[in-house]
């Protein structure tokens, strides 16, 4: 497997793309597959005429399905000619390219051959020396997914989970006098399903802040959960952190994500060090009895009535449009 990301800059990127294509034809000629970990480009075709777009929103974790995919595509083709090679593009920050390297490991682990175990060894080395430094807590969880469901270590669950509560503890410090206005935006299959009231919370007044959505939400499957904060003024929004989690995976009614395990927050000094998040979760939309406990304080205030296409916008409805004239990493905020 040869993998290499691209430069940030659109014109050095597409200067690179001719010196590797030459490189390419001139040492593996018509044995090397393009698989594009990016937004969709046209000048791949520079590369290889017969790409295989499977490219998703830098910094995200692919679905499942879309990890099961690429490892299938790419074993099929490295075994139909042991002078087959895969190339992985990827534009932006090299952790799609550290999903696919160790999800294919794991899933080479189980159908590779033993005359493969070298290969194994070469993309163990590259995955150690140049991605794992690299990449989000969800990228990292997916692969532990993809891995556990690979090995049976981890049972499927095929239920709905209805989601009814999801708990701050640790309010963030994103406003110059203390406190935060968070909102929540959740997609499932990166299609928008809930957007929630700004919650206002001045400085350290409360020491958690609960969202509540009643009746509860449906989740299956592949899911993103963003939550926002909404600065007082000018029109900007801020990522308070992030977390994507596939409900197959999940067995518990009350899920627990430290800061380490989140997205953005992991590496935010505005997010406390103790701070988590807490997803409460039941098997039906009624409203849980006994979480009395769980409402927020007088100090708290929740506009519900907000139009403001800053709380509106969709930010990965256009993903695959950006691809050739976008700069790397801002295809999504």
């Amino acid at each position: 497997v040869v993998a290499f990301p691209a430069s940030a800059e659109e014109h050095s990127h597409s200067a690179h793309l001719k010196e590797v294509a030459t490189m390419l034809k001139s040492k593996h000629g018509a044995h090397y597959l393009v698989i594009n970990l990016s937004e969709k480009r046209h000048d791949l075709t520079k590369l290889n005429p017969k790409v295989l777009d499977f490219g998703w929103p830098d910094h995200h974790a692919p679905t499942l399905d879309k990890i099961c995919t690429i490892c299938k595509a790419m074993d099929t083709w490295l075994k139909a000619d042991p002078h087959n090679v895969v190339v992985l593009h990827n534009k932006g920050n090299r952790g799609r390219t550290g999903v696919v390297v160790a999800a294919y490991m794991h899933y080479s682990n189980i159908s590779a051959s033993a005359d493969q175990a070298l290969d194994r060894f070469a993309m163990k080395h590259f995955y150690e020396d140049k991605v794992l430094p690299v990449g989000q807590p969800s990228q990292q969880r997916y692969v532990q997914y993809f891995s556990g469901l690979l090995s049976g270590r981890i049972k499927i669950n095929n239920k709905p989970l209805f989601l009814h509560h999801v708990i701050m503890h640790g309010i963030p410090d994103f406003e110059s006098r203390g406190g935060c206005r968070p909102f929540l935006k959740i997609y499932q299959a990166m299609q928008p399903i809930y957007t929630s009231g700004i919650y206002n919370v001045q400085g350290d007044s409360q020491t958690s802040i609960c969202i509540t959505i009643e009746p509860g939400l449906m989740l299956k499957g592949d899911i993103l959960l963003k939550c926002y904060h909404k600065g007082f003024q000018g029109p900007a929004r801020d990522v308070i952190f992030r977390v994507q989690f596939h409900t197959c995976a999940i067995h518990d009614l009350d899920v627990v994500f430290t800061k380490e395990e989140l997205d953005e927050s992991c590496r935010d000094e505005r997010f406390p060090d103790c701070g988590r998040v807490e997803f409460v979760f039941s098997l039906g939309p009624e409203k849980i009895q006994g979480m009395e406990h769980l409402e927020n304080g007088p100090s708290v205030s929740v506009d519900y009535n907000s139009q403001d296409p800053l709380i509106r916008w969709d930010s990965y409805e256009n993903f695959h449009q950006h691809g050739d004239d976008l700069p790397a990493g801002k295809a999504e905020d």
